[in-house]
């Protein structure tokens, strides 16, 4: 699996994981779905992605 497709099934699961929560428990959880989609749009700007930043951390680790 390419390191693209793993972030699309990383963001889409929490995505949809908020958009759940919300629907079945409260809508504080869809500031879960908004915060991502903030950090999305800021990735776009700065070329910063926190998940990219954890798998590459995560790489570290087992290459260590």
């Amino acid at each position: 699996m390419s390191r693209t497709a793993k972030h699309d099934l990383i963001v889409g699961g929490a995505i949809t994981l908020g958009v759940l929560l919300g629907y079945v428990f409260s809508s504080a959880w869809f500031l879960l779905s908004g915060l991502i989609g903030v950090a999305l749009i800021q990735s776009a700007f700065t070329g910063f992605c926190p998940v990219y930043y954890a798998m590459d951390q995560l790489e570290k680790k087992e290459g260590a």
